[in-house]
């Protein structure tokens, strides 16, 4: 899990699947039998929009995921402003549903 942005407003979190690119799940077994490359073929990752403003959070997988990421990676190409970016976000808090919890 990796943080990628953070700000008053907004908190945007990658979060990775499970396997290992080495081969070994998050207990250390090597699966190279049932993972010959490393990792499962149907391994998804997914992000954590946070919306500090109402407490609520969503989370994209899927195709959802990865529109987001071709807007990550056009930022890297073309640095935004703070407020580009925040604009972006508020649409997909738009998606919020879910309360966030601290256990």
């Amino acid at each position: 899990m990796h943080t990628l942005y953070d700000s008053e407003t907004y908190s945007v979190t990658h979060m990775l699947a499970n396997a290992e690119p080495d081969g070994k799940t998050a207990l250390g077994t090597v699966k190279t039998v049932q993972y010959p490359a490393g990792v499962p073929t149907m391994a998804r990752h997914g992000f954590e929009i946070v919306d500090k403003r109402s407490g609520k959070e969503v989370y994209l997988d899927g195709s959802w995921a990865e529109l987001f990421q071709q807007h990550i990676m056009a930022w890297q190409v073309n640095t935004p402003t703070q407020e580009e970016v925040e604009d972006t976000l508020e649409q997909y808090a738009e998606l919020a549903q879910n309360p966030v919890l601290v256990h």
